[in-house]
């Protein structure tokens, strides 16, 4: 079947699923293999709950004419999200970054949402199958899609771009993320920065906040772009008015009081604002967008409970987001204030090294207590609370309760410290 055939069944059946166990009725179904799984497998059973058909690449389960059968299931739901992609009007942002991907697409989305028909990734859906995901939400009707785009090795946002092929392009950060993929800092900033040689070389539009040193050089005397600053008047001007705890701006004479905490909040924040200024939303709308938006899924939301502020910021981390939470952490009125701090996960050789930095900087911001918890944090020297596992710390806990002050969890995905708000 050739690609415009499939692309007619895509547009008769507009839902795609990948997983049979989630299946919408009349959609197709693409059976994705993986390391360990082969969804060809599953395709009858996807059939069964509903689907109306399955593509697939093992010859063996195509026993009906509702079976789509192709060289490579993962690359034919790629060319077809980049053939419907091209086939549709909508202007495609692209958003990657170190940090903030996420709360930004949604900032992006809201603010958006108050002129254009617009989409954006659901989730966290960055990768080579979410990106191919986004772009097939797009329909006829479709003005924007903020597409996000997650990487953790070099040419992986490249070849985003070559499926989404955006019309303009947001960096929010260069930190110090997925080192083990990246090997060093500046493995970073050449794979996040392969959305801006993509940009550059088809003549499109860049978006940046021009305080950051390394986006200014990158750009250069590049033309086609639009930024914010909190003083540079060469650039659109959004005013930093403080965060204790939210943040608070101000937009040409209008104050903006969002439920985001922390600075590095306050640039996602803009960089929403930014946009919504290019794209001509009023600013009445842009500021009743970000008042409106309330952070979820454990990103930078706050929690009052017995007492106690908590900023709870645990969906994941890394270096550079840890030092931005500890530094708004150090700003706080309420105190005492206390750090628990989960492992920081894929860092490879630089794992020791960064653990110990951050167990300096609680001392550096004068935080008044740590708890460090995780194989990593055990093995730093410091002096505040160590505890090798999460079962090690709650014991603790239960036995010295934290009573009062602003505390800050933060920690990677794979430690799951939400879980410690229950025992607050």
């Amino acid at each position: 079947m050739t690609l415009e055939a499939l692309h007619t069944q895509f547009l008769q059946h507009p839902h795609v699923c990948t997983d049979s166990r989630k299946i919408v009725p009349d959609s197709l179904f693409f059976a994705l293999k993986g390391p360990n799984f082969n969804a060809n497998k599953f395709a009858a059973d996807a059939l069964e709950q509903g689907a109306a058909i399955a593509i697939i690449d093992d010859a063996e389960y195509a026993v009906s004419d509702r079976y789509i059968l192709v060289k490579d299931v993962l690359q034919t739901l790629q060319a077809l999200a980049r053939y419907h992609r091209q086939q549709n009007k909508a202007q495609v942002i692209a958003l990657t970054g170190s940090n903030g991907k996420t709360t930004t697409k949604e900032l992006m989305h809201a603010v958006l949402s108050k002129k254009y028909n617009t989409i954006a990734t659901e989730g966290n859906l960055n990768n080579h199958i979410g990106v191919p995901l986004t772009l097939l939400r797009i329909t006829a009707d479709t003005e924007m899609a903020v597409v996000e785009m997650g990487a953790n090795h070099l040419k992986e946002i490249e070849f985003l771009c070559s499926l989404a092929e955006p019309d303009f392009g947001y960096i929010t950060n260069f930190g110090k993320a997925h080192l083990e993929g990246f090997g060093s800092e500046e493995g970073v900033i050449k794979a996040k920065s392969e959305l801006y040689e993509y940009l550059l070389e088809h003549d499109k539009y860049v978006f940046l906040n021009a305080d950051d040193p390394i986006q200014k050089e990158k750009l250069g005397t590049y033309i086609k772009k639009f930024g914010y600053s909190t003083e540079d008047h060469q650039y659109f001007t959004i005013k930093w008015l403080g965060a204790d705890p939210f943040v608070r701006l101000e937009v040409e004479g209008t104050e903006v009081n969002t439920h985001l905490i922390g600075q590095y909040n306050y640039l996602n924040a803009a960089a929403a604002v930014l946009l919504g200024k290019y794209f001509n939303v009023p600013i009445p709308d842009i500021k009743s967008a970000l008042e409106a938006y309330v952070p979820k899924n454990n990103r930078s939301q706050v929690v009052i409970k017995n007492g106690l502020t908590i900023l709870l910021d645990a969906y994941n981390a890394n270096p550079t987001s840890m030092k931005v939470a500890l530094e708004n952490l150090g700003q706080q009125s309420k105190k005492p204030t206390i750090a628990i701090l989960g492992d920081m996960f894929e860092l490879g050789e630089a794992a020791a090294r960064e653990h110990q930095e951050v167990s300096e900087l609680i001392d550096i911001l004068d935080i008044d207590e740590g708890y460090l918890i995780g194989v990593n944090f055990n093995s730093v020297q410091t002096d505040h609370w160590q505890f090798e596992t999460f079962e090690e710390f709650c014991e603790h806990l239960e036995g010295d309760p934290i009573k009062v002050g602003t505390v800050l969890i933060k920690g990677s995905r794979g430690m799951a410290l939400e879980r410690v708000v229950d025992l607050l």
